[in-house]
């Protein structure tokens, strides 16, 4: 006879308290928008001895080693146990270790150990990454087959983060010097790791546009490859020229302290861009500070200017949370392509 496997998934450790609160409110989402997540029973968040835990049960106790690759490979989610009411006359709760290993590409230290001005949590941005990826036709595709765009990629970190689950990688940034020293960054940490990197550099005039291409990897073992743009991302078919057709378009908006665009001005000249490169039954994935437009103007606002249709099933409809004293709410819009 069959039983439940009832599994108790660690919420994310994190020193920042901010943060932590951060995984705690994200983690059932990603965890119900996953392929494993479709096939668990109610998902909770339960204190045990201290720590959270995501809670759910897997009916018939299979759990694959697809299954365990995938929760590793989750921003909310650390150590997973197997969890027991009690053994015998000894009384739970009870955890049993469940090994979790995910085939990193490239350390993902890389895209926690830079530091820049601006910067958006790597949990988070692995997050992001996911919840496009499980949003869309290709939410049980390898990372390794599909390819990652941030058209606002600021200092790399989705980038960073899309590089180290295998797929391949492109951003564009407006900035020169931001483009510039991220791609320092990745040449050098890839050398220091000892992973073989390849780069080539290459002035757009016509595009008064700045490239460097990427292979990480030696030839012979499947590359990776990576394109970083400084230029304008309203021009980024013609920029990602060569890169392929994302699959994913994952970026975290302006938050309007440090920029002065207005997110209707940026988006008017982009997302149309964006949208008309993706590839069909791709997904955008985008955050922003939701206290200076609500989810129903920014919902509107993407429909209105592209053929992209935003999830609004659960769990996409409920993602807005807190992040610290100054962005005091953002939230996240899924939106698909036809």
């Amino acid at each position: 006879m069959s039983t439940d496997l009832v599994l108790a998934a660690q919420i994310a450790p994190q020193r920042s308290t901010q943060y932590a609160n951060l995984a705690g409110e994200l983690a059932p989402a990603e965890l119900a928008a996953s392929p494993l997540g479709r096939r668990a029973g109610e998902i909770a968040v339960r204190r045990l001895a201290g720590q959270d835990y995501a809670t759910f049960a897997l009916p018939g106790g299979d759990l694959s080693e697809d299954d365990t690759r995938l929760l590793a490979s989750l921003g909310t989610l650390g150590n997973l146990f197997e969890l027991y009411d009690g053994l015998g006359d000894v009384a739970g709760p009870l955890l049993r270790p469940v090994a979790t290993d995910y085939p990193h590409a490239l350390s993902p230290d890389i895209a926690a150990v830079r530091r820049y001005k601006g910067k958006t949590s790597e949990l988070f941005t692995l997050f992001l990454c996911n919840m496009a990826k499980f949003a869309s036709r290709f939410a049980e595709t390898p990372w390794r087959e599909l390819r990652v765009f941030d058209p606002l990629c600021g200092g790399g970190t989705t980038l960073f983060t899309a590089l180290a689950l295998g797929a391949h990688a492109a951003g564009i940034e407006r900035e020169r010097g931001d483009a510039e020293s991220t791609a320092t960054f990745l040449t050098q940490f890839c050398r220091e790791a000892r992973v073989s990197v390849g780069v080539r550099e290459e002035r757009l005039r016509a595009l008064d546009a700045h490239r460097w291409q990427f292979r990480i990897g030696r030839e012979k073992e499947d590359p990776r490859r990576a394109l970083l743009v400084a230029g304008d991302s309203a021009l980024s078919r013609d920029l990602l020229a060569g890169f392929g057709r994302p699959h994913l378009v994952v970026t975290d908006l302006p938050y309007g302290i440090q920029h002065n665009a207005p997110l209707a001005e940026l988006l008017g000249r982009c997302l149309p861009a964006w949208a008309g490169q993706m590839e069909p039954g791709g997904t955008l994935a985008f955050s922003w500070d939701s206290t200076r437009a609500t989810r129903d103007e920014m919902a509107a606002l993407v429909e209105d200017l592209s053929p992209l249709r935003v999830v609004t099933e659960a769990p996409y409809d409920a993602l807005a949370h807190r992040v610290d004293r100054v962005i005091k709410r953002r939230d996240v819009i899924v939106a698909r392509a036809p």
